[in-house]
């Protein structure tokens, strides 16, 4: 079994399709151990100093690997060295992963030793509200955790070199094993170490990232070699890499300094709130990264290509269709959000040292965060159609605007709502972004038809809509019949009877309007995944035939 594993690792995945299944299957895994390991990091220590800390030492090394890898990767790396490969000119292409590696290792290098030189004063300023002591917890864990950012830029152009070479099992499956290493430092290191083995777990999980890529790297052809630096220097090849990594590095430091600062808000309040913060974050991420980021993902080659042609009627189709799907699932899934939000939190969270008013802190920060979970799951669509334009610099410009509506408004909303008000702020700089993308987007493309556009979004706004209600209701009666819930399997109940029922009626409500993402759904798993002739599809379906 392990021998045909490895020999399937080595061998391209040459259809969409199966890419997709792979790329789906390891998201979901690592979302799974995303939930275990919360769950253990809440049981453990509850949304308190330490946790407090431990997100906390995370905002350097997140920034300066946004700054020096995250952008390069997705923005230039890839499209650079496939060039290369389909041109033929492997020494090139090898010659640009080398330089990449070997310059990446003493750029980030410099950056975690600058940072643990001044890890303490770095800690003052971006947790200025945390005690003496908590802040120099926060400076401990941040000088450990600055070696991650080295092995996950090794991890990242092994990655990139992987997908250039369609090998996707150990590429997708690197970050299950990310989470394996943190858990292992919540179970193993914390207990020998303290504190600081929860930074040491974040380290080991950066090292197996790029170690389950390093076997099929080396298959692919890579042999370890040294490319003097001067020589690096003036590679063409590298040199375009960093011309166009630029702008979208300039847009993910927006975010992450958005955080960064949100964090020095949370830091003034009372313990524990950026732990909820956080953990609220990561559940609500579930279905943007199932749903808004794997669409657009899967959209922008096709983009990219009808841009290029100019043909802007399927552009605005292909975008169309591509935004109706996630708001397909997104917006039910947001209501449940809302609606569930107690009963969630406690199934994902509740156990051990997380007690009562650590469940309620954070999910009213989920609720305040799920209101604009359809706006985040569209950014991601958006910020790609501009960049299948050749648009970079819109884009970033949005992003600027929204943050600066995000973080302005945390200063007037604090005092009353405390971190309910981050979560607030959040929503409507998401929102706003998402807004103001896509009319700009609007005045780019000549075919744009706002009305075949809103009007089917509203029809599945309108069901998603009626469907929570009856999932309230549903849970309404929950409340008059049982007097508590208080056990793990009380509370599993609650919100799976309540979840079934609200998706039974979303999925009935689909089908009597005919709305033809049930219709593609539908044909999805009756002709691909049951493999049955397409023929006994029902003639609803015919419209949109063949998209998925």
């Amino acid at each position: 079994m392990i021998s045909r594993i490895w020999q399937w690792s080595e061998r391209p995945i040459e259809t969409l399709g199966g890419a997709a299944f792979i790329i789906a299957l390891a998201g979901i895994a690592s979302r799974a151990l995303g939930f275990f390991r919360d769950r253990l990091l809440a049981s453990s220590f509850g949304a308190g100093d330490i946790l407090d800390a431990y997100y906390a030492a995370f905002r350097l090394p997140d920034l300066i690997y946004s700054l020096l890898v995250l952008g390069a990767l997705s923005a230039a790396f890839i499209p650079v060295f496939t060039e290369l490969i389909a041109h033929d000119e492997r020494a090139k292409a090898w010659r640009l992963a080398q330089g990449a590696l070997q310059w990446l290792i003493i750029v980030l290098g410099g950056s975690a030793l600058a940072g643990i030189v001044f890890a303490d004063q770095v800690a003052a300023w971006i947790a200025p509200g945390f005690s003496p002591e908590k802040q120099m917890l926060v400076a401990s864990l941040t000088r450990i955790m600055l070696l991650s950012p080295v092995f996950l830029a090794i991890s990242a152009v092994i990655g990139g070199v992987l997908v250039s070479f369609k090998q996707f099992l150990a590429y997708s499956f690197a970050p299950v094993f990310y989470n394996l290493g943190i858990i292992f430092g919540i179970l193993v290191l914390y207990p020998a170490f303290g504190p600081l083995g929860l930074a040491c777990g974040v380290v080991l999980g950066s090292m197996l990232h790029a170690a389950v890529q390093l076997p099929a790297f080396f298959r692919s052809g890579y042999h370890l070699t040294f490319l003097p630096l001067r020589e690096s220097m003036v590679d063409p090849a590298l040199r375009k890499v960093v011309w166009l990594m630029v702008p979208r590095s300039l847009a993910m430091a927006v975010n992450q300094i958005s955080l960064v600062i949100v964090t020095v808000f949370s830091s003034t309040l009372v313990s524990g709130s950026l732990a909820a913060f956080t953990l609220a974050i990561n559940i609500q991420s579930v279905p943007l990264g199932l749903f808004g980021i794997a669409f657009s993902l899967a959209s922008f080659p096709v983009l990219s290509t009808l841009a290029a042609k100019r043909e802007d009627e399927e552009f605005f189709s292909v975008f169309a269709k591509t935004a109706r799907r996630i708001l397909y699932f997104v917006l039910p899934l947001s209501f449940l959000l809302i609606i569930f939000r107690a009963e969630i939190v406690r199934i994902v969270l509740g156990t051990g040292a997380f007690n009562w008013e650590d469940t309620i802190l954070t999910f009213t920060v989920l609720g305040w965060l799920s209101a604009s979970l359809f706006a985040q799951s569209l950014i991601p669509l958006l910020v790609r159609t501009f960049f299948a334009l050749q648009d970079t610099k819109t884009p970033l410009l949005a992003a600027l605007f929204s943050e600066a509506v995000h973080l302005s408004l945390i200063p007037l909303l604090l005092p009353r709502y405390a971190v309910a008000g981050i979560a607030i702020a959040f929503s409507i700089g998401a929102i706003t972004n998402a807004v103001l993308l896509y009319f700009l987007l609007r005045r780019r493309v000549a075919a744009w038809r706002d009305w075949q556009l809103i009007s089917r979004i509203g029809r599945i706004a309108l069901i998603a809509l009626l469907s929570a209600i009856v999932a309230q209701y549903s849970k309404g009666i929950f409340a008059l019949t049982i007097d508590r819930l208080d056990t793990f399997l009380e509370v599993a109940v609650k919100l799976g009877v309540g979840v079934v029922i609200g998706a039974a009626t979303y999925i009935s409500l689909s089908a009597v309007l005919g709305l033809p993402e049930y219709a593609q759904i539908k044909r999805f798993i009756w002709c691909r995944l049951l493999r049955r002739p397409e023929t006994v599809v029902l003639a609803e379906d015919h419209p949109e035939r063949g998209d998925w």
